[in-house]
């Protein structure tokens, strides 16, 4: 019997969250559930809508405070659900390995918030926003600033920083024309920023130094 560490434990738990809540969207969508428009009263409560911060009436008080938090665990669909889950569970060993648990947590909470308050200051589009990449990019950001602090005390070079972080950007180039403009780029920078910041405050020593 294989053990389960608890870095699998915590990121199949919220891996397990964000799977659950699309599983359920789309058995509602096939119409296996006794619902109408649940996906889209979903999208609704729970996506990020900029206008809410620009005078739109709420469903409900908290929403324009809440959607900051929400949008990170809805979907569009499986294709992003899984792509996003692959990244979660590749970056956040590592970020786990690095902090720990706490450290994990307040750098994808803040991540969280940092992307969507990119896509709030950057997006003038009247559409929702969902997906959790705004908190990957950010375990993104966090890795490499890591990186710069390790690769720079050691005098490495910080070449492989910059490429890395082309890479991003190019990546992100690529999306948005392959997906018509649709890519939330600001969530991305949003969250790769604030993540990148967050990272340095946790944890600011390099790797090798107690």
């Amino acid at each position: 019997m294989v053990a389960v560490t608890k870095t699998q434990a915590v990121l199949g738990a919220l891996i397990g969250v964000c799977v659950t809540i699309e599983i359920v969207l789309q058995l509602a969508d096939m119409g296996l559930l006794p619902t109408v428009r649940f996906r889209a009263v979903v999208y609704e409560y729970g996506s990020f809508w900029p206008g809410l911060l620009q005078g739109w009436n709420p469903n409900y008080a908290l929403q324009p405070y809440t959607m900051f938090f929400t949008y990170g665990f809805l979907h569009g669909g499986f294709a992003h659900l899984i792509v996003n889950m692959i990244t979660l569970w590749s970056l956040g060993k590592v970020v786990l390995d690095r902090v720990g648990l706490s450290g994990f947590c307040m750098l994808y909470l803040a991540s969280l918030f940092g992307g969507a308050g990119g896509y709030a200051l950057f997006s003038s589009a009247p559409i929702p926003m969902v997906g959790a990449s705004g908190a990957l990019f950010g375990l993104a950001g966090g890795i490499l600033a890591w990186l710069y602090v390790d690769r720079y005390t050691r005098a490495e070079g910080l070449l492989p920083v910059a490429q890395a972080v082309l890479i991003l950007v190019l990546l992100n180039l690529v999306l948005w024309w392959a997906m018509g403009g649709q890519l939330a780029w600001e969530t991305h920078l949003g969250g790769f920023l604030t993540g990148w910041v967050m990272a340095l405050l946790i944890d600011p020593r390099p790797a090798d130094i107690e």
